[in-house]
């Protein structure tokens, strides 16, 4: 990085080029001292935190970005309480937006992804989700559910993308615990064949025995699923 970046992301942060600050979110953590690097991101927190919401730009991969405050980056467990608790607060409503907003399955394992790694854990996140209360809520985790199953069942959930030491097994162990809200969706709303195909996918998942449906060779295939 040239001397006149540092010397911008050292300046005031309502200064910094979003470019900039995106170079700096995704950059390597080994590419800054240890003592500095914690300290960029608190100062660069509130943007950060914006560009992770619906308004916020283009191009940005929440797992990779929050991974980057884990324990084997900028350490956010160990930043003074105040500082922590406000973010991890951010964090919650981070989650209770994409959940109930529609946003694709994808998009919301990357932000819980992301997420876990800089928490250092999933299972809170999931209670979080799963104590979201509403009709836009029961709407988002019949999605979420339908998506989550059916991506183990696919085994396309085997590793996350950036968080190593997590286990998308936590969430396999989570989605049962779900059953009875789907059940009560899918009663509600009998002509929903996501809720249906989720109860399915649950089944089929403890169960063991593989998907009840052929792999999608593309797009188009998995989305009649959830028509």
């Amino acid at each position: 990085m040239a001397e006149s970046e540092l010397l911008v992301l050292g300046g005031d942060p309502a200064d910094v080029p979003d470019d900039l600050l995106g170079y700096f979110k995704r950059k390597v953590v080994d590419h800054w001292d240890a003592d500095q690097y914690a300290v960029l991101w608190r100062r660069f927190m509130p943007r950060a935190l914006r560009s992770w919401g619906p308004d916020g730009e283009d191009g940005v991969d929440p797992a990779l970005e929050l991974g980057r405050l884990g324990r084997y980056g900028a350490g956010l467990v160990a930043w003074p309480a105040p500082e922590r608790v406000a973010v991890e607060r951010a964090f919650g409503a981070l989650l209770a937006i994409a959940v109930t907003d529609g946003q694709p399955v994808g998009e919301i394992t990357d932000l819980v992804e992301g997420i876990a790694n800089a928490t250092g854990g999933l299972e809170r996140w999931l209670e979080h989700v799963g104590a979201l209360c509403g009709p836009e809520a029961d709407a988002g985790i019949v999605r979420l559910v339908f998506g989550w199953a059916t991506d183990l069942l696919w085994e396309e959930m085997v590793d996350f993308s950036w968080w190593y030491d997590g286990d998308p097994q936590v969430i396999a162990s989570w989605l049962p615990l779900q059953r009875g809200r789907v059940a009560a969706f899918a009663e509600r709303h009998p002509r929903c064949k996501t809720a249906a195909d989720a109860l399915i996918a649950i089944e089929w998942l403890q169960a063991g025995d593989g998907s009840p449906w052929l792999y999608p060779y593309g797009v188009n295939a998995r989305l009649e699923l959830a028509s």
